[in-house]
Order: structure tokens, then sequence, then C-alpha cells
């Protein structure tokens, strides 16, 4: 845990559920990562964390990245972006 900024944060957003420790929380987002990788890959975006800030790096097609500190923020700027929904849920049954 930084001392600084206190990353990870505490539990508060409801992906963080369950993960009592910043250790299980850096696990729990590193795993999530891995699968928006995939998720977003198709749509010319990826994402990025390294667990040394808090937020997520959004990477857009055109190279532009976005710091956002969620997934619900996340899913917000990729709509924005893409100009229509994504419906993640859809895209991982097919991935």
């Amino acid at each position: 845990m930084c001392n600084a900024c206190g990353n990870p944060a505490a539990p508060g957003h409801w992906t963080e559920a369950g993960a009592q420790t910043g250790g299980i929380r850096l696990r729990a987002m590193f795993h999530r990562i891995s699968i928006l990788k995939r998720v977003l890959k198709p749509y010319g975006f990826s994402v990025y964390a390294d667990g040394v800030i808090p937020q997520i790096q959004l990477i857009c097609p055109s190279g532009a990245r976005v710091m956002v500190n969620n997934l619900t923020e996340l899913w917000a700027e990729v709509e924005r972006r893409q100009g229509f929904a994504i419906d993640p849920l859809t895209m991982y049954a097919v991935a």
C-alpha cells in the first residue's frame, strides 16, 4: 500500500467486493485488466494498469489515452468514443 496516496484504495466500488487487503485488490484489478483487453480488442481499444496509480488507462484506437477510475467510467468513455453501446457480457461470451 502506498503511504502517499493509499493505492490500492479501500474497497468501495462493486468490483472490489470481497477484496479485504491491498494485495487481493491488486490481483483482482490485474485479472479484470486481462479480461478487459480481450473484450475491447475487437473494437481497437486497450487498457493498461500498472498498480502504481489507482486509475485505469483506456487506450483508444486513435492512440489517445484517457484515465478512468472504475469500470462504470470505462464503459461510459468507450461508448462515448465508439458512438454506440458495447455489451461486455455478449463480447466476453464470444471471445
